[in-house]
């Protein structure tokens, strides 16, 4: 898996700061919540449908492995100009097919801005109040299953 990502991030789309806003948001969603959020970033999607490449993503990023099955990975494809989120079974059912696609739309829309950053935290907060609702955080049980750091794939 080594050879499939890298963790340095790619100097010419986000700055220091805006890396930091998404990791903040990252840490502030797995706050409210037993869930695990990740977000992945790459220049080209492999796959006509980005659903499709998120779902290897998913696997491939041990997320299918959460004690819950309530881990959210939201995938962005910048040169393709593609996105996706993909919800463990367990939290997309309880969230509903709505809540997924608007946050898809407020992504786009803030994409459309040039708010990038913005865009990917906002969500990020909003997927960690809604797993929050079926989730919540225990300070006596919860650990946090995977890293919070943004993944950057080729």
């Amino acid at each position: 898996m080594a050879g499939l990502f890298r963790r340095k991030k790619p100097v010419h789309f986000f700055s220091v700061a805006e890396q930091d806003k998404i990791v903040q948001a990252i840490k502030a969603a797995e706050k409210l919540t037993s869930g695990e959020v990740r977000v992945f970033i790459e220049s080209r999607c492999r796959f006509v449908d980005p659903i499709d490449r998120t779902k290897e993503l998913f696997a491939q990023l041990d997320m299918v492995n959460t004690a819950e099955r309530n881990g959210v990975l939201v995938y962005i494809a910048l040169k393709d100009r593609q996105l996706a989120i993909y919800a463990d079974e367990a939290i997309y059912t309880r969230a509903g097919k709505d809540f997924w696609q608007e946050e898809v739309w407020k992504m786009l829309r803030m994409f459309n801005k040039e708010d990038y950053a913005e865009g990917i935290a906002t969500v990020v907060i909003e997927i960690g109040e809604v797993l929050s609702q079926h989730f919540p955080y225990n300070a006596a049980t919860d650990k946090n299953e995977l890293p919070d750091d943004i993944v950057f794939g080729n």
